[in-house]
Order: structure tokens, then C-alpha cells, then sequence
């Protein structure tokens, strides 16, 4: 009931996102979702665009230099996905012909596709019946199958589970409704704020049916991020990107004045392949 439900509604309602649209390739869908991890869609959208400008086959982004990879990421954040990218465009090309595989086992041998992305790339991409889980789908299935306020800690095969139930047989109807879960989790059943008298399942949902009960389960603390690892980072990567070469260590001591976490994210960045030493001491991003 509830697919027959969500596939009507999403069909009319979707929000126009370029990487849905007909002519979006495979490869245009794994990008995005490579992209979207953990970062709003509004910021996605024009650097997605640029990239599928520049890099339209994974042989092209493959060919590509690392610094330039990172450059173009800009400030969409945890450019280690940048790298990740890269090396599956290496990992397409090389092995797959330059062809996205539709195959979820192979998708997930790819450098940096885990089960989510390549469950995602399966549906979105190629139009194939795979349940995909994120945080917004489950918390749609705890409301609207189980009746409870949110969906507490992940349980990926009870979550998979639950979301391969919902879906129709066939592979296209599938992938819609597929969609349609995460979008509904996206702009209607949020977490804060859920829109129920605008929700096309609230006819059927046991959440709204019990009351609309609070959730009283754990809940995942949310990190803030001013003063973290995470920001000393990002302003270094910041430095690199910005410099047309390699630059000395006062230009990376200069954004941040704890000289112990400046140093610690410094190497981490070394470590995660997000920067390099030259041999005269300064540092760059990687070739």
C-alpha cells in the first residue's frame, strides 16, 4: 500500500534535481551520490554540474591530476571522498570499459562504494529494483511500518530487509518508489519538523496512527563543529587549494593558532594522501 502510494506522489512531486533528470548517465549518478554524502544539496548542485561540464566518463576524471581533483571539490567537505572518487573513475575505466557497472557486487568492489552507494547507483542509475537505505528512508519506515517516533541505530540487514519488503516486483516501479522513500523522508517526514498533513502515506502510517509518539530510544550525539579537527583541516586544505604551487610552513601556521592540533591534522592530511612534502620541506596538494 504504501509503494502504490509514494510511486503517484513522487512522480508529481520530486523535486527537479540535475542528476535525476533522463539524460543524467550512471556515471552522473555516482558522482552525486559520492557528492551528497553528508553534504545539503544546494552546495552539490553547481559543483556536480561543473564536474559533469569537465569530467564527463570516468576515463576523463581517471586522466585527471589528484591536485586538480581536490581544487574542483572545492568546499563541499571530507575531500576524502574526492580521492575515493577518483580512484573509481580509475577502477571504471580500467576494468569496466569506462562503463558504471549496474551490478551491485561489482559496484561495491569499486574504491570508495559502499553498500548504500552502490544499492543507489543500482536504482537511481540504471533503474533497477535494490533497496536503498539511508538515514531518511529508515527514519520513513520506523513511522510509517513500525510506529515509532525515529529509527534509532542502524541495523543494515533489518534495514535492508524492511525496505526490500515495501518494494514492488518489477524494476522500474521499484526504483521510482525507492526514490520516492528517500524523498519523502527528505522533505516531508523530517526528523524535527514532519509534515503530515501533507504526506501522501499518513493515511496508512502507524506512527500517525499511534499518536505520533516521541522516541525514546539512543539517540547518535551530533559533533559540532567549530574548534574540531575537522575545521583545522578544512583550512589548511583551503591554504593548498588556493596556492598556485607548493607553499611554506608559515603559510599553514598563519590559520590556526593551536600549533599541537595544527600539526596533528597537518599529518593526517599527509597520511590520508590529501597533501604531500616536497623535498625542500614545503607542502602541496598531491600530484
Amino acid at each position: 500500500m504504501l509503494a502504490e502510494r509514494i510511486h503517484p506522489w513522487f512522480s508529481e512531486h520530486a523535486r527537479d534535481l540535475p542528476w535525476r533528470r533522463p539524460e543524467t548517465t550512471p556515471w552522473g549518478v555516482l558522482v552525486s551520490e559520492f557528492m551528497l554524502q553528508q553534504t545539503p544539496v544546494a552546495r552539490v548542485e553547481p559543483i556536480w554540474a561543473e564536474w559533469m561540464r569537465r569530467w564527463p566518463a570516468p576515463s576523463a576524471l581517471a586522466a585527471a591530476p589528484r591536485a586538480d581533483v581536490l581544487r574542483a571539490w572545492g568546499k563541499l567537505g571530507y575531500p576524502r571522498r574526492a580521492i575515493r572518487l577518483h580512484d573509481a573513475a580509475a577502477a571504471i575505466a580500467r576494468e569496466h570499459g569506462d562503463a558504471v557497472p549496474s551490478d551491485v557486487d561489482a559496484l561495491e568492489a569499486l574504491p570508495g562504494v559502499g553498500s548504500y552507494t552502490a544499492r543507489a547507483v543500482a536504482a537511481f542509475g540504471f533503474g533497477l529494483r535494490a533497496p536503498v537505505v539511508d538515514t531518511n528512508v529508515r527514519r520513513v519506515v520506523a513511522r510509517a511500518v513500525h510506529g515509532q517516533g525515529d529509527a534509532g541505530p542502524a541495523r543494515t540487514r533489518a534495514d535492508l530487509a524492511d525496505v526490500d519488503a515495501l518494494l514492488p516486483p518489477d524494476d522500474a516501479t521499484a526504483a521510482v518508489v525507492s526514490a520516492g522513500l528517500m524523498e519523502l523522508g527528505a522533505v516531508i517526514c523530517t526528523a524535527r519538523a514532519p509534515r503530515c498533513t501533507g504526506c501522501p502515506v499518513a493515511a496508512d502510517c502507524a506512527w500517525v496512527a499511534a499518536g505520533r509518539p516521541a522516541y525514546d530510544g539512543p539517540r547518535k550525539p551530533v559533533q559540532g563543529f567549530a574548534g574540531t579537527d575537522r575545521q583545522v583541516r578544512g583550512k589548511l586544505m583551503d591554504v593548498l587549494r588556493s596556492a598556485p604551487g607548493p607553499v611554506g610552513r608559515s603559510a599553514l601556521d598563519a590559520v590556526w593558532p593551536d600549533a599541537g592540533q595544527r600539526d596533528r591534522c597537518l599529518h593526517s592530511l599527509l597520511v590520508d594522501g590529501l597533501a604531500e612534502q616536497t623535498d625542500d620541506g614545503r607542502f602541496a596538494l598531491p600530484a
